[in-house]
């Protein structure tokens, strides 16, 4: 939550910060992250390096943003998978009252473990305790807060039905397809390429899209999906509309192509 005013400045209609834990940590040993600028991608393991749920909070008023602010959960590295939805409800309770929206992050290829959480019974249980606690809240704070949550590209199509179904079932407020993939196709050959940790940008760009596609026609516009994963050009933003997506997210090709990325995809998108 450091640059919330430094982003609120580029024009994006909304903000996505974290992913936040309940306790401070370091993340993975450096170096954790690497630039491939042959194929407009990153590889990254960062591990989610953050100050802590209090800290972003902190952050997050001193930055009186007015427009719409996400926030990113997830669970601390050393606490047990079978444990994982406590973590995720501390950072719930602490982050509703400051949220437009809150994203459950369980696709990081960077916490071990951590996508065990998209298994059928691991993601039901998990979606079942937030679903209950956001209802809690809402009575509570007098607001509604929506919850998204944050997917994985390297899915095979059973996977993704059944987290459709979950999606459905729990009555989830939005899908975010989709976070960085664990492939190399592509970039095997350049250097870093062969990098541990999670691939973004372009090289991740059909994976993610496949699987907006996939999405969309298990849904059936019954849960909006949030596109994210190899938006480079304002071409590749409205792929992703056209794929079945609500709205896009934008993350590596910001590192590359800066703010004009941005109006790119305002103006590809607003055109059709």
């Amino acid at each position: 939550g450091e640059a919330i005013k430094g982003l609120a400045g580029f024009g994006f209609g909304f903000i996505e910060t974290g992913t936040v834990t309940p306790r401070p940590q370091p993340g993975n040993p450096k170096p954790r992250l690497f630039r491939l600028p042959e194929a407009m991608g990153i590889i990254n393991r960062m591990g989610f390096n953050n100050h802590g749920v209090d800290a972003l909070i902190a952050n997050v008023k001193a930055a009186r943003y007015s427009g719409i602010l996400g926030i990113n959960i997830g669970k601390n590295f050393d606490t047990p998978i079978e444990n994982a939805a406590d973590d995720y409800l501390i950072c719930l309770d602490k982050v509703y009252a400051h949220a437009s929206y809150v994203t459950v992050n369980i696709s990081s290829p960077n916490t071990k473990n951590l996508r065990q959480l998209q298994g059928e019974s691991e993601l039901d249980a998990l979606l079942g305790a937030l679903k209950a606690r956001q209802t809690e809240l809402a009575d509570q704070h007098g607001r509604y807060v929506p919850l998204a949550l944050k997917i994985a590209p390297d899915l095979e199509p059973e996977q993704i039905t059944n987290i459709a179904d979950a999606l459905r079932r729990h009555r989830l407020d939005a899908v975010i397809a989709t976070n960085t993939t664990l492939s190399r196709d592509g970039v095997e050959a350049l250097p870093h390429g062969q990098e541990t940790g999670g691939l973004s940008g372009a090289p991740v760009f059909e994976k993610s899209t496949a699987v907006v596609r996939a999405l969309a026609t298990a849904l059936a516009g019954e849960v909006p999906i949030i596109a994210a994963g190899g938006i480079t050009d304002g071409v590749k933003a409205k792929a992703k509309l056209d794929a079945g997506a609500t709205l896009v997210q934008v993350y590596s090709g910001l590192v590359y192509r800066g703010q004009d990325l941005v109006r790119e995809c305002v103006s590809a998108t607003r055109h059709g």
